[in-house]
């Protein structure tokens, strides 16, 4: 026996440079000891959250370890409250030699209703390492929808205004 549920279906994976098989959803539930006296989640706290979720799809990207090497602006849209799920969304939306740029879209679920609310979204860029920690490229992601294109294509222009 192989280990596997036989009761679940297995999903072929993604072609590996595609977006889809980048793509990072990840779950947070808001607790106590991560909230300011208002009951909200930190900022600091969703930071943490927003980077490893975006690291991840950047690693998945590349096969590499890959490190932060600049935040974008993040604005705070609506607060994520104590008892909320956070959803993450974060996907690599293009490729420049050794570093990519990553998107994440944030969400706060209330459990009993349902509902999500979209709280912020940011873009990362990341670098990804050798074994000796030297920057290393990666190949370029593969759009296949017409988001994907678009956001292909802005981040070219978000990397032309952080270049100067």
């Amino acid at each position: 026996m192989s280990g596997q549920n036989p009761s679940l279906p297995v999903e072929a994976p993604a072609p590996r440079h595609t977006v889809r098989a980048s793509q990072v959803e990840m779950t947070e539930l808001v607790l106590p000891n991560d909230t300011n006296l208002l009951g909200n989640l930190l900022g600091g706290r969703l930071m943490h959250w927003m980077d490893i979720a975006m690291g991840i799809a950047a690693s998945r990207h590349s096969g590499l370890v890959c490190v932060t090497a600049s935040v974008d602006r993040i604005d705070f849209h609506n607060p994520i409250k104590l008892g909320q799920v956070v959803v993450l969304q974060a996907s690599v939306n293009r490729v420049f030699r050794s570093s990519m740029e990553v998107g994440v879209k944030v969400f706060g679920e209330d459990t009993q209703t349902g509902r999500r609310l979209h709280t912020n979204s940011a873009y990362m860029t990341f670098v990804g390492l050798s074994d000796e920690g030297v920057p290393t490229p990666s190949p370029q992601v593969i759009p296949e929808t017409d988001e994907q294109s678009r956001r292909f294509e802005q981040a070219l222009e978000r990397r032309q205004k952080r270049m100067g």
